[in-house]
């Protein structure tokens, strides 16, 4: 259950990097993308455990990228001119500090604690680009909401609900791929919610 989980998370976070894509957000595609290697990850780490490579590739991609890469995205709605230099700058940081890093201690199947395998330097790294990143998103969201209410809100939940998530994920891989689905599910809806009310509307006519 829990590699299907994190597997079924994967799957959703591809498709709706895909549909970002297709609608020219591609800072928000590259944040679904590193959610979707992050929940890749996961279900590798559970069906086979985890060791250094699967580490770096999880904490680069879940730790370091998706919400920064979420803020950036939202970002270039107000501030275009320099969020997408500041994104390829954080983009090249997050790579070179995950190349770079040393990690120690043993792993199990259990999602790894970046206290037991990192030094300081990392975490500290993290926790600002995830923290500004979720500012960024907040804000925004809320500035624009009243043009959106309802995309807007799924997207407010869907980022809340994976903070929840990285915050409860020594809990055990199930509660975390179960927060990571339910978290790309509400950001999907959040972001298909136009044309998921457009559809609506047609068959209610009909």
């Amino acid at each position: 259950m829990d590699v299907l989980l994190s597997f079924a998370a994967a799957l959703v976070s591809l498709r709706l990097a895909g549909l970002l894509l297709k609608r020219g957000r591609p800072a928000w595609a590259g944040a679904l993308l590193a959610y979707a290697v992050a929940a890749a990850a996961m279900a590798w780490g559970a069906a086979h455990g985890w060791d250094s490579p699967s580490f770096r590739v999880y904490y680069l991609a879940g730790g370091l990228l998706t919400a920064p890469l979420l803020g950036i995205g939202s970002l270039l709605f107000v501030r275009p001119k320099w969020a997408g230099q500041l994104g390829f700058v954080w983009v090249g940081l997050a790579v070179g500090l995950v190349l770079a890093m040393p990690v120690h201690g043993r792993f199990g199947t259990d999602v790894p604690a970046a206290q037991d395998h990192l030094d300081w330097l990392p975490r500290v790294f993290a926790i600002a680009g995830n923290s500004l990143g979720t500012v960024a998103v907040v804000a925004v969201a809320l500035i624009t909401i009243r043009r959106r209410p309802a995309g807007n809100a799924f997207i407010l939940a869907g980022v809340g609900v994976a903070a929840a998530g990285s915050t409860l994920s020594g809990l055990g891989v199930a509660a975390a791929s179960g927060f990571a689905l339910l978290a790309v599910v509400l950001l999907y809806v959040g972001v298909a919610e136009p044309a998921l009310r457009r559809a609506t509307s047609r068959a209610t006519v009909r």
